[in-house]
This record gives structure tokens, sequence and C-alpha cells, in this order.
């Protein structure tokens, strides 16, 4: 078992990935484990004024504990983790764009004078919206398909042609940095929410969409970690077998 200093020292992305119940922990102290998950459990403690030994004694009960297993995303095949993220999580966003869209600006029309912080709030998701359907379509277009293609070349022992980006880390670091973006939009919309609790006078749609825009941040942190933290540096360490 590791001891309380190497546990505190290890990333928050790699606790994530060993163990993805571990994700519940952070999330409860406001701890992003997704886009900022290469700080240590100690580094996020300190900035945010927590006793660390708080965490990781709540962080190893989590991985003590034997029931409900998470799915173990570190052992599928890389195609298989690319396909399944396409699938599911790119399916996810783009179906929930369009009635989120909806919803805000019938928010922002009958409630907006009472509630102006709707109108940033729309501005904000909109604008992930548009952002977070171009960065999909260039994972489906780009990223994902080399990936599979450097899954193949293993598996069939034949070799690779450096594509028209170079080398795999570059469009990785486009993806990484728009993943900041999102997160930090995302963050945004959450404070201007109070954490996605409506108000005593809304509606129920007002109710219906706070919720919708927790669901869709909750994914969106899975969908990013599943990319940042295991696809990512496993295409990396994939494409460095070729030489």
């Amino acid at each position: 078992m590791e001891t309380t200093q190497k546990q505190s020292e290890k990333q928050i992305g790699q606790y994530v990935a060993d163990d993805f119940r571990t994700a519940a922990v952070f999330a409860k102290y406001k701890i992003d484990f997704c886009c900022n998950g290469n700080r240590s459990v100690e580094e996020a403690c300190e900035k945010k004024g927590i006793d660390s030994n708080k965490i990781l004694d709540e962080l190893q009960a989590v991985l003590n504990s034997k029931t409900n297993q998470s799915i173990d995303y570190k052992s599928w095949p890389l195609d298989l983790l690319a396909e399944y993220i396409e699938k599911t999580h790119h399916r996810y966003v783009a179906e929930k764009i369009p009635v989120l869209l909806q919803f805000l600006n019938k928010l922002c029309a009958v409630h907006g004078e009472r509630h102006p912080e709707l109108f940033k709030i729309n501005e904000l998701f909109t604008a992930s919206a548009g952002e977070l359907s171009a960065h999909m379509k260039k994972e489906e277009l780009v990223l994902f398909p080399f990936v599979k293609k450097l899954v193949a070349a293993k598996l069939s022992h034949g070799t690779i042609e450096t594509p028209h980006f170079g080398k795999v880390e570059n469009p990785i670091a486009m993806m990484m940095q728009e993943h900041d973006n999102e997160g930090e939009r995302f963050r945004q919309i959450a404070e201007l929410t109070n954490n996605y609790t409506p108000p005593a006078d809304g509606c129920n749609t007002y109710q219906v969409t706070f919720a919708m825009l927790q669901e869709f941040e909750q994914d969106l942190h899975l969908h990013i970690h599943l990319e940042n933290n295991i696809l990512f540096p496993e295409a990396i360490k994939l494409e460095q077998q070729f030489g």
C-alpha cells in the first residue's frame, strides 16, 4: 500500500485513471480532475485550503471498497476506447446541445428581466456548443482515425506513415487546450447558476434546464478524463513504439 506521503504526491488524474470512483471525492471538494488533473493531491488541497489528509482518507475508503466496481477503462484497447468516446460522449453532446439551447433561450425570454445572469449563462453555453461541435469533428476526422491506424499497425507488425500533423502530440496538445477552455466555461456556468440551483421562483423549465446543464458538465468531465488521462498519453506511448 502506498504511504500517505506518496499518495499526496500522486497526480489527481492518475487517481481517477486508476479508479474513476475517486472522481466523486474530487468533485465533492470542487477539485478539477479532468483539465487540471496533472496536479498532486497536496498541491490541489493547498490551493483550496483543504486538509489533504481528509481527502486522502476518503480516497482510500473508495479504493478499499469492493462494491460497485468502476469500469476499468485503462484495460481497454485504444481503438475501442476511441470508439466508445465517440459513440457515447460525442453523441451525448450532439443530442443535448439543441435541447439546452432551446431551453436557455426560453429562460432568457421569460425570466431574463428578473435573472439577468441567464443571458451570460446562455452566452457561455452557446460558445461551448459551437466549440465542442468543432472539437469533436477534429477528433472524429483526424485524431481518432490515426489512433486506430496505430493500433492496427501494431497488431499487424506493420509501419505507420508520418501524418500531415507530424507527431500525435501536436493535435493532442490542441485538443487538451480546447478541453481547458471548456472546463473554464463550465466553471463560470456553475458559479453563475449557484452550482445548478434554480431560484425559488424558477419554473419547471428552469429546474430541468439547470439539471440538464449539471448532467452535461458531469458527462463532459468523464469525457475529458478519458481523453486527457488515458487515451492521449497511451496514444503518445504507442506512437513512440514506431520510432
